[in-house]
């Protein structure tokens, strides 16, 4: 109930800042009146380094958003504790369309949105960044990869 309650205020709460770092395809930090955010952006995912367009996409956030001021609609926090939200430039552009309408993100595995659906559909007919490559693994398959080839402990 808690972190329903959270998420719901998170959601009420958008926050507006300058963009500090972009830690990859769709991870950013944001600094707000003096506080520290890292932001996932919700719904989407972007290849992870060392897979395909991870760099392009990282680079594509670079170019548009570091030390820009944004607006962030906060819906949450993952597992990690890192804010999952909305990034919003221009005060009304919603920067996951921008991704993946590029073919530089997926619709993440449980997206529900489906206007994020659409827009995917359609990079994959113009075969648009990602989808131009035959069979792109999406990022949440290669995250399960890559932790079943790393040794567990006892």
């Amino acid at each position: 109930m808690v972190n329903l309650l959270a998420s719901v205020v998170m959601a009420f709460n958008p926050i507006t800042g300058k963009v500090a770092t972009v830690v990859d395809g769709n991870t950013l930090v944001v600094i707000s009146e003096g506080d520290t955010y890292q932001v996932v952006l919700h719904d989407v995912d972007s290849p992870e380094p060392g897979q395909p367009y991870a760099e392009e996409a990282r680079m594509h956030l670079e170019k548009i958003l570091l030390n820009k001021n944004i607006t962030v609609e906060l819906t949450g926090k993952d597992r990690h504790g890192n804010y999952l939200g909305v990034v919003y430039i221009h005060a009304s552009i919603d920067l996951r369309y921008e991704l993946v309408q590029k073919g530089l993100a997926w619709a993440s595995e449980k997206c529900s949105h489906p206007e994020l659906l659409k827009l995917q559909e359609r990079a994959q007919q113009a075969k648009a960044g990602l989808w131009s490559e035959d069979s792109p693994t999406p990022p949440w398959v290669f995250r399960r990869q890559q932790s079943m080839l790393t040794v567990k402990g006892s």
